[in-house]
């Protein structure tokens, strides 16, 4: 028998085992995968962009089939309707998830947190907040170098050159929070849109005690609790010197701003206050 022949008996030989031994392993470790993943997958908007908390849209379609309830589980691009659609697919309810936006919680312009050096390494807020504390005398708030405008996919943010800080233009969020995620100081919160868009929140993130949070920014929260006595609804905490306002408590009743003694606490999208009028003074006759 020639050595070609021998050869190709071999390699064919050698083929058919490698074939059955794929084919067995194939089997033996076979990982069955729901069909409705596809399907799920499909119905998601496709944006990867991790506003559900998942890597991607196909991990959050797994997690959506795993999942017995998916009623606290959200798609903030697609929203209701998305969800809606896949509750159907899977026979699952889901939940009314209330709609959020991206706010910033720092009020430190340039006007009221006076910048005390300059920063003179690579424009990044990363990179700036591991250095040191920024170009102010608070280390709590923004760094100003934009990397949540960066980081942001929906052209929903940009500076503003004169404040300093980052602006969230509301009808682009979609609340997916990577601008939350690229913060290194924390400043960015997602919160409820709220009816008719109008919201409550502190905005600074200090925890120093009053009187060093004050020098270090005019408009920073003093943990005074003044915003707490007033809050009849129990939606403010003081935590670390540092109110917070819950918005699931907060029933945009507008009395904690009009005792905020620095003027921390911002009221989005309320119609102008009226002016109080003051009461005349009625002074009585004397009686004759």
């Amino acid at each position: 028998m020639s050595v070609v022949l021998i050869t190709i008996i071999t390699l064919v030989g050698l083929g058919i085992v490698s074939a059955i031994i794929l084919y067995v392993a194939s089997k033996k470790f076979y990982v069955f995968e729901d069909p409705r993943i596809d399907e799920v997958e499909e119905a998601l908007p496709a944006t990867n962009c991790g506003g559900c908390g998942f890597p991607g849209c196909r991990a959050f379609a797994e997690a959506l089939i795993k999942a017995d309830d998916i009623s606290d589980m959200n798609c903030p691009v697609g929203g209701e309707a998305t969800m809606t659609r896949v509750a159907d697919i899977l026979g699952k309810e889901a939940g009314q998830a209330k709609p959020q936006v991206a706010v910033v919680r720092c009020n430190g312009t340039c006007d009221f947190r006076p910048k005390i050096n300059e920063f003179q390494g690579a424009s990044s807020c990363a990179v700036a907040s591991a250095l040191g504390g920024g170009d102010t005398g608070c280390s709590w708030g923004c760094l100003g170098l934009g990397d949540c405008v960066v980081s942001c996919d929906y052209d929903a943010m940009y500076m503003d050159e004169e404040t300093g800080l980052p602006v969230v233009i509301e009808e682009n969020c979609i609340a997916c929070g990577a601008c939350v995620d690229a913060c290194p100081k924390d400043i960015l919160e997602l919160r409820n849109k709220g009816p008719k868009s109008r919201r409550i929140f502190v905005s600074c993130v200090n925890e120093e005690k009053g009187a060093p949070a004050k020098k270090a920014c005019e408009v920073a929260c003093i943990g005074c609790g003044k915003c707490e006595k007033v809050c009849a609804f129990d939606a403010i905490t003081i935590t670390n010197n540092l109110a917070y306002i819950d918005p699931d408590k907060c029933k945009l009743c507008r009395k904690c701003p009009e005792v905020c003694p620095t003027n921390s606490i911002h009221e989005i999208n309320f119609p102008p206050r009226k002016p109080k009028v003051e009461k005349e003074e009625v002074v009585a006759e004397p009686v004759e």
